[in-house]
């Protein structure tokens, strides 16, 4: 709770804005409830120091200041709410942007997707509903007890005690009671949602292998358990609301107690015995408040818990500020050692390799042995364990992140597209490219000639992780972004292993034709990719040969 509160700090204002508006607002609809009372006070003859005309006059202009208040602390505490959402997006985006490539490697894309939206979404409870509220409860309850002291001391007494028990006791009970519930149900939840998705970006093998009917029971599998957790919450969540509403009963009972002893012995009149049991009973709206808030608080404050992981996780790289032109005059590894974290086998180990600019290396070995991880390496998703990885005599730890990623240009064995049309997809590697210089790059990559087919060219959407397109096509595309981002250094990582012999042997043949004055780093199974390179490193038994 102290975390989430010191990222209000800059709305405080505000926030006392929502906190002073809404103590007057639950004011004036108390006094309409204990002036109604003062009124048929009058009415029956009672002395009530109002009149039924004045009680009924004040009634009225409570009524609308009501409405108003409340329309001002409601707006002023949901801008709150959304412009601390914002603010926390934005937190989490920078977040995720530093713990990528790596770190995001391993993590589930629904349970991230679940943090993203429905989880900093249910923060708005905390924001809107929970701070404002504690504040209003406090301040409203005190006005309100001193008011009940002074008709008469005991009755301040037994307001304070109740207000307590309602507004503090029975909301931290229920928070230790029940948090480990709500971070399980929110747990759950990321997880039949990461289930989901897998189910449905895996649907075509799905079907294809006849696995539908045992990933359908799955999935209900799952909703069961996702019921199960809410079903504890819910339980929960129907005491808490149980033990508020006999608290409240046992309040008014024991303020009637008194008022009748107090009438007996002739301390107080009738009417104030009257004043003070509504009083006390029209005023615990602010602390029942507080009370149910614990129900949402066990979702929220779990949901804070997953958002501050994601928040804390330390980055595999920690990213260097700044920018520069960078001179990729060559690459020198240098008694380099590496291995994954939570793996006691060493990947690779004692690697030397030097590569000078304009060197085309195919970098050749069985699978797994380290030949992707040896490029993340040079492209710093990784640091390494020990010895050093040089650009032109300095280490990349010290080369701003920027300079590095313009400096490089990584094509994979599978191309991310977004849901866009191709030429935004193919503007990820220049902004600002021109159409020229996109057709040129298509051109380079081969598959300019496939995009003129198509009914809308290169305003076409390539639908939802490219899926309107063939691998084939995705790679060339991949290829030709790579081109477009023209820079000094071309990672090729299995770069043509979806395409025909036809289409490699002409984007081989532009790579090589393009790429005179660029170096390339090649990893590839096929004869005929390496065949564009000069030298070749072969890895084995972790650590590599030349030949």
């Amino acid at each position: 709770m102290s975390r989430l509160i010191k990222i209000l700090k800059p709305l405080t204002p505000i926030m006392m804005i929502t906190i002073s508006f809404g103590v007057l607002g639950f004011l004036a609809a108390i006094a309409i409830t204990t002036l109604g009372s003062i009124a048929i006070g009058d009415i029956i003859g009672l002395n009530m120091k109002f009149s039924f005309a004045e009680a009924t006059k004040i009634i009225i202009v409570c009524a609308i200041l009501r409405g108003i208040l409340r329309y001002i602390e409601q707006y002023s505490g949901h801008y709150i709410a959304f412009k601390i959402l914002a603010i926390l997006r934005d937190k989490v985006y920078k977040a995720l942007r530093k713990l990528a490539p790596s770190k995001l490697e391993t993590k589930e894309k629904g349970n991230l997707i679940s943090v993203i939206t429905s989880d900093i979404e249910l923060l708005e409870v905390f924001y809107a509903h929970t701070i404002a509220p504690i504040a209003i409860a406090i301040l409203t309850s005190s006005v309100i007890a001193y008011v009940l002291y002074t008709i008469n001391p005991y009755f301040g007494l037994i307001a304070v005690v109740f207000y307590l028990i309602v507004g503090a006791l029975i909301p931290i009970l229920s928070s230790k009671l029940g948090s480990d519930a709500g971070f399980e149900y929110r747990n759950e939840f990321g997880n039949t949602n990461s289930f989901l998705l897998d189910s449905l970006r895996g649907i075509k093998e799905v079907l294809l292998f006849g696995e539908g009917e045992k990933r359908l029971d799955s999935i209900n599998k799952n909703s069961d358990k996702l019921n199960e957790k809410l079903e504890v919450i819910k339980e929960h969540e129907g005491l808490i609301r149980a033990c508020t509403d006999i608290t409240i009963m046992i309040a008014i009972l024991v303020t009637l107690f008194a008022g009748v002893e107090l009438f007996k012995s002739n301390t107080i009149d009738l009417g104030q015995v009257i004043v003070a049991i509504v009083l006390l009973a029209s005023s615990f709206g602010p602390t029942v408040a507080l009370s149910n808030l614990s129900n949402n608080l066990m979702h929220t404050f779990a949901c804070a818990q997953r958002l501050f992981n994601i928040l804390d996780e330390v980055p595999a790289v920690k990213e260097v500020e700044g920018n520069e032109d960078l001179n990729m005059d060559f690459i020198d590894v240098r008694d380099m050692e590496f291995k994954y974290n939570g793996r006691e086998e060493v990947l690779l180990k004692d690697i030397n390799l030097n590569i000078e600019k304009g060197d085309k290396v195919a970098i050749i070995g069985e699978s797994g042995c380290g030949k992707s991880t040896l490029l993340k390496l040079i492209m710093r998703f990784w640091d390494v364990n020990k010895g050093s990885v040089e650009i032109s005599n300095r280490n990349i730890k010290d080369i701003p992140t920027k300079a590095l990623r313009k400096s490089q240009s990584l094509v994979s064995q599978e191309t991310f597209l977004f849901n866009d049309t191709i030429e935004n997809n193919l503007k990820i590697g220049k902004m600002d490219a021109t159409e020229e210089e996109i057709i040129e790059a298509c051109k380079k990559a081969s598959v300019h000639d496939f995009i003129q087919t198509l009914p809308n060219g290169y305003k076409t959407n390539v639908g939802e992780i490219g899926s309107n397109l063939s691998s084939g096509e995705k790679q060339r595309l991949g290829i030709a972004r790579a081109f477009l981002h023209n820079a000094d250094l071309m990672i090729l990582d299995e770069p043509t292993s979806n395409l025909d012999t036809l289409n490699e042997a002409e984007i081989l043949k532009s790579i090589k034709r393009e790429s005179d004055d660029k170096t390339i780093i090649m990893v590839s199974h096929r004869k005929s990719s390496t065949s564009i390179c000069d030298k070749k490193v072969y890895v084995k038994n972790n650590t590599l040969e030349f030949n």
